[in-house]
């Protein structure tokens, strides 16, 4: 299965997320859905998605909540980190996200979209001393429940592209993309060259069209 990045970032990566999500809510009282939109819009979670190491392991977590705050709202945060004692709830939430975008591959906006800042928090007191394949399970099924359409369907859509233009663009015989679509054909197991030639037409990743 395709990780978000390699496996050495991994804990590093946990780590930073976990206190990022600490240090924003309870040291600079920012809401833990507030916190979530500005780390969407920041470039943070594209470059956390990518993979980059500097990101991933050159920054703290309050780096990294400092940079999201002056890169969204053009303010500076200067508020200094409380002294910790354990990991907190939302370090766990951080951390548990952290893993499941690495595991999963997906972009934190759809597993954002499907889990809210109260959602995780009660996900805290019954998945922290878990196994985190637990938490994976969880909320694989709740984002397969939220995103019926397969992702060749979703993308395309989103592109703007009908099923006969990707056919005619990619190469592709229109019964393929409409099998593909329908689950009556899996597109996992298309030929890379296949993947190749309609995640050039919809500008994607071919990791993009792989069903999770």
């Amino acid at each position: 299965m395709i990780r978000a990045y390699q496996e050495i970032y991994l804990s590093k990566a946990q780590a930073v997320l976990g206190e990022a999500f600490d240090y924003a809510v309870n040291t600079c009282r920012i809401s833990g859905d507030d916190f979530i939109k500005l780390f969407l819009a920041s470039s943070i979670s594209k470059r956390m998605e990518n993979g980059e190491p500097m990101v991933l392991a050159g920054k703290s977590g309050i780096e990294i909540v400092r940079e999201i705050v002056e890169e969204t709202k053009g303010q500076e945060i200067q508020t200094d980190p409380q002294e910790q004692f354990g990991r907190s709830r939302e370090y766990w939430i951080g951390w548990a996200v952290a893993y499941y975008q690495w595991y999963s591959d997906r972009k934190f906006g759809d597993v954002f979209k499907v889990l809210s800042f109260d959602d995780l928090q009660t996900m805290y007191y019954t998945l922290h001393e878990a196994d985190i394949s637990k938490f994976v399970d969880v909320v694989d099924a709740q984002i397969k429940e939220r995103f019926t359409e397969t992702n060749l369907k979703r993308i395309r859509s989103g592109y703007g592209c009908t099923q006969a233009e990707l056919a005619e663009r990619a190469g592709v015989s229109l019964r393929s993309i409409q099998m593909y679509e329908q689950r009556n054909k899996n597109i996992n197991k298309a030929s890379a060259d296949t993947l190749y030639r309609i995640a050039k037409v919809l500008g994607c990743r071919i990791e993009d069209l792989i069903e999770k």
